[in-house]
Order: C-alpha cells, then sequence, then structure tokens
C-alpha cells in the first residue's frame, strides 16, 4: 500500500513538472527604436526616459497570459539619443509638431513559431500602436532566449500621418542630414522573463 501511495506521489509530481510552466516577467520593460538620415540610410539609435508599461498579468503559463492585454505610454518629449543637443531637436522639430505627446501601444495577440529543442523561441506580437491620432496594428518579431525577451518591427511615419513633422526635422537637420530623413523607423522592446517549473533546458531556452 505504502508502495502504491509513493507511486502516485511520484506521478503527481511528474505530471506537475510537464504542466506547471510558470513565467515571470520582471523588471522594466525597455524600448528601443532606430530612425534613419542620409541617402546612405545612417541609423540613429534611442530609447525614451519616461515609459510607463502597465502588464495584463506579470506570471503566466505562457506569453499570451503574460503580454496579451499589456499596454504600454510613451512620453514623446524624453528621447535619449546619447546626444542631448539631437534629443531637443527631436522634440522640437519632431515629437512637437504631433497632435499628441505621447504614443501608447497594446498588446493584441501571440503567436508562437514552431519550437526547435535547443534554439531560441520565436514568434509574432500583434501591437495596436498609436501615434499622432492615429491608430496602426504593427507585427513585431519576438526572439526569447536565456531569460532575454525581445520584439522588433518596422513603422512608417506617413502610415501615422506624421509627413509634415518628418518635413520639419529634416529641414531643420538639412545639413547634417544630407537632406534624407527616412520615414521608417525600427521599433521594439526588451524585458526579462523568468521561467521556473518548465520543461525546457534552462540553458537553451
Amino acid at each position: 500500500m505504502k508502495r502504491f501511495l509513493l507511486l502516485l506521489i511520484l506521478f503527481g509530481t511528474f505530471l506537475y513538472a510537464k504542466s506547471g510552466c510558470v513565467l515571470e516577467q520582471s523588471g522594466k520593460m525597455d524600448v528601443k527604436w532606430q530612425a534613419y538620415k542620409t541617402p546612405d540610410k545612417i541609423g540613429v539609435k534611442g530609447t525614451f526616459g519616461s515609459v510607463t508599461y502597465t502588464p495584463a498579468h506579470r506570471t503566466g503559463k505562457n506569453f499570451k497570459e503574460l503580454f496579451v492585454g499589456s499596454t504600454i505610454r510613451i512620453d514623446t518629449a524624453t528621447p535619449d539619443t546619447g546626444n542631448s543637443l539631437r534629443d531637443e531637436k527631436l522634440v522640437t522639430f519632431f515629437f512637437k509638431q504631433l497632435e499628441d505627446t505621447t504614443i501608447t501601444g497594446k498588446i493584441l495577440k501571440i503567436k508562437a513559431d514552431p519550437y526547435t529543442k535547443g534554439k531560441p523561441r520565436t514568434g509574432k506580437l500583434t501591437v495596436e500602436l498609436t501615434m499622432n491620432g492615429r491608430t496602426k496594428q504593427v507585427t513585431l518579431d519576438y526572439h526569447y532566449f536565456k531569460e532575454s525577451f525581445k520584439a522588433q518591427g518596422n513603422i512608417d511615419l506617413v502610415d501615422f500621418a506624421a509627413g509634415k513633422a518628418l518635413a520639419t526635422i529634416n529641414k531643420a537637420c538639412f545639413d547634417l542630414h544630407k537632406g534624407k530623413t527616412w520615414s521608417d523607423v525600427s521599433i521594439g522592446f526588451i524585458t526579462t522573463v523568468k521561467a521556473t517549473l518548465c520543461h525546457v533546458d534552462p540553458k537553451k531556452r
């Protein structure tokens, strides 16, 4: 009888280990972006100093439970490119030309790619992005490896009716940009997701 009870306990523990995966999104959500200038399309990378992230859940059994429904709010007066003079120009000649002082986003859905053992987990996120009074759905590719969750995609400022603001910053930086400021911008975010009790190799997840 004791042996039978022991087997039941072991079997229950095995089932929990298989299905009791817990993902935890810890720490802040860092927003990254990269704009482009000059005919050679030189990238200018940046972040924002004021980002408010409101998670749908801090823990979940999968990325869908963790991220879908989460929102983000960005104060456009806080760009950080590592160059204060450039940041001031961005605020004055681009962001202040927009209708709103914030950019907001909401994660609508997430779809995982087929998983290959020993490889990073990848997939796509659909984000509802609102800027300059216009709302568009944007697709980001995500990559998860060693507790680092990264998502990246591209937007066209023209889709958000930001052509006037783009022309203003291009005029203000005409010589530096050699007459060309591109409308496409790379956007993304990075955060930490810890996995516990999951049936994956912690060194390869």
